[in-house]
């Protein structure tokens, strides 16, 4: 037979209705129509362009069920053997690139069945005892997004790797720390990028949340009011790695608060992600040359030959806005539909496909360029001394020192400062006499102070910006990491 006949659902005969068109999805609905869907009813129904990703999930699921039904007495084990032989050949075919798509058989439920029947004939015809399409879509959704939140966590896991690895290495380079994009006070590039390791942390444990709270198996709940065969839906629920049947088969087969829990945990580490890149941007440019981008993640222009555009940095920027898209698109399908299943819910996995897949690409371009990170230790040490960074600590010299209440240490320093404003210098290079004119009391060692680096060796407080606690940190999420 040949490979288009192998492919093509055989021709309905009169005489045998029960193999009316096997690969119709006339003969799937049953005899209620009378004829079939029109061009725009196909189009608009059809959902295989997208769910064929779900393929490996489908066929795992009726593996599953298949078991399940002979160890329960309602297939054979003949035709559970010829099953399991039959989709072992339909996933070989689709992973091949055999496997003709067609729009008539709607999604990858019917193609597989279909294809499964042409092989093995009236076992394939079984296999769907005891359930519906709905419980079958529920069962391969979860499982794709549980694979999934597995390999975005393995993502996130190489990018906060990435992130500690650098922040060890400049625990003790100075740049400035801003507030309202204003120079503020002096940190070290360790503790900026120690930041982003804590903020993409509580992101790997709320997707880390989302995988064990939707690790329930739909399987079993067939259309909306669970099944009169004696099944066993825990023996299926864990054969697919499921911690539990879900509990109800009304919410087993509507429920789509996984996925919607799962974008809006990308939404929010989207949002992580397009700030890091952000500073990528702002700290490539000639005004800030804190760093150079390496040729890997940056390209040229068509016109202007000194260009350096960190173009793999604006993109991750700009992808958060299609993963907080999915959640809301999603969001408002939702939105007040009646229990149990709605032909709407088919328009959620070509959103949560593409979600994923884009923050799946953003965690493997920023990873690229925390690995990548040069840094100019030099424009960042000068720039963390502008601004008149180290002011609070004179302030705090003068509470320490001079036991001053701190309204009016701040209000010294404001005055100090103006001076040194004045005078067109920084506040190291400010004279003790303009110092104490302000207060006849300051004396020499407050310069002990006043420099960049004893600002930042100074802010020892936990979670502060000091060598020692930023290597501190280090050390604490390496362990976590393990």
């Amino acid at each position: 037979m040949s490979h288009d006949q192998t492919h093509k659902a055989p021709a309905p005969t009169p005489q045998d209705h029960s193999q009316k068109g096997e690969g119709d999805a006339q003969s799937m609905w049953g005899g209620r129509f009378g004829a079939g869907p029109s061009a725009i009813m196909q189009e608009i129904n059809s959902s295989i362009g997208v769910d064929k990703r779900l393929y490996r999930e489908d066929i795992a699921g009726s593996k599953a069920h298949a078991s399940m039904l002979a160890a329960n007495g309602i297939l054979t084990e003949a035709d559970r053997d010829a099953i399991h032989k039959g989709l072992d050949q339909v996933q070989a075919e689709i992973e091949a690139g055999r496997m003709v798509w067609d729009d008539v058989l709607e999604d990858i439920h019917m193609h597989v069945e279909s294809r499964l029947r042409q092989l093995i004939g009236d076992a394939g015809a079984r296999l769907h005892t005891a359930r519906s399409r709905n419980d079958q879509v529920a069962t391969d959704f979860r499982l794709w997004t549980r694979a999934a939140l597995d390999r975005m966590d393995a993502g996130l896991k190489a990018l906060l790797t990435a992130l500690v690895t650098q922040a060890d290495k400049y625990a003790d380079a100075v740049m400035p720390g801003f507030t309202h994009l204003q120079t503020a006070q002096p940190v070290t590039l360790g503790h900026h990028l120690m930041a982003y390791a804590e903020m993409l942390g509580r992101d790997r444990a709320r997707l880390a949340d989302c995988r064990a709270r939707m690790n329930e198996s739909p399987l079993g709940a067939a259309a909306l009011a669970g099944t009169s065969f004696p099944i066993d839906r825990h023996m299926t629920a864990a054969s697919l790695g499921f911690d539990r049947p879900m509990a109800n088969s009304l919410d087993a087969v509507s429920a789509r608060d996984f996925a919607l829990e799962m974008l809006a945990d990308l939404a929010i580490a989207g949002v992580h992600l397009s700030r890091l890149a952000d500073e990528i941007v702002l700290w490539a440019t000639a005004p800030f040359g804190f760093l150079k981008l390496s040729d890997a993640f940056s390209t040229g222009s068509s016109i202007m030959p000194q260009k350096r555009n960190p173009d793999a940095a604006e993109l991750v920027r700009a992808k958060v806005g299609r993963m907080a898209g999915a959640f809301t698109g999603l969001l408002i399908v939702m939105k007040g539909l009646p229990l149990a299943y709605s032909k709407d819910m088919q328009e959620d996995k070509e959103r949560v496909f593409k979600a994923v897949d884009d923050f799946e690409l953003s965690l493997a371009a920023m990873t690229g360029m925390i690995d990548d990170l040069k840094p100019n230790l030099a424009a960042m040490k000068a720039a963390a001394g502008g601004g008149f960074s180290t002011a609070t600590d004179i302030a705090d010299w003068c509470v320490r020192v001079l036991n001053m209440p701190f309204r009016d240490a701040h209000h010294v320093t404001g005055t100090i400062v103006k001076i040194a404003e004045e005078k067109g210098i920084t506040l190291d290079q400010l004279p003790l006499a303009d110092m104490q004119k302000v207060d006849p009391r300051i004396d020499a060692s407050i310069f002990d102070v006043l420099s960049v680096d004893a600002s930042v060796s100074s802010r020892m407080s936990f979670g502060g910006t000091s060598p020692a606690r930023v290597r501190e940190a280090v050390a604490a999420f390496r362990e976590k990491l393990q």
